[in-house]
């Protein structure tokens, strides 16, 4: 699969660039920016028409590519294609091991800070 055929939201890993010939500007350019093997990728929007240019998001940097420049980034095939997370976001991923929001909310409550007066 190709990057160019992810939908919105979905999530892949990058398994190469492929170049359209010996000297192909773009995907060295594409490979520069930090698409590289084993990199998760996710789309988050694309353009009004004819969904041109698509936004991805590679770790916390978005880029806006062309359809043509997201053909040449090829996914791997084994199922993180449409992931609806992407590990390149790991603050929206659970950690088992840390206390759950409403926990550390219900402890919290009792603990409230001293207001200050109004500044003279």
């Amino acid at each position: 699969m190709r990057l160019n055929q992810l939908s919105l939201r979905a999530a892949g890993v990058i398994d190469h660039i492929e170049a359209l010939s010996t000297h192909d500007a773009i995907a060295q350019r594409l490979g520069e920016l930090g698409f590289v093997p084993g990199e998760p990728v996710k789309v988050i929007a694309f353009g009004p028409l004819g969904g041109d240019p698509m936004a991805v998001e590679i770790g916390f940097t978005r880029f806006a590519l062309r359809r043509s420049e997201a053909h040449r980034i090829v996914l791997r095939d084994n199922g993180t294609a449409t992931a609806p997370s992407c590990a390149a976001q790991p603050h929206e991923q659970a950690d088992p091991a840390a206390p759950s929001r409403a926990a550390s909310t219900a402890d919290s409550s009792s603990h409230q800070a001293p207001v200050a007066g109004p500044l003279a």
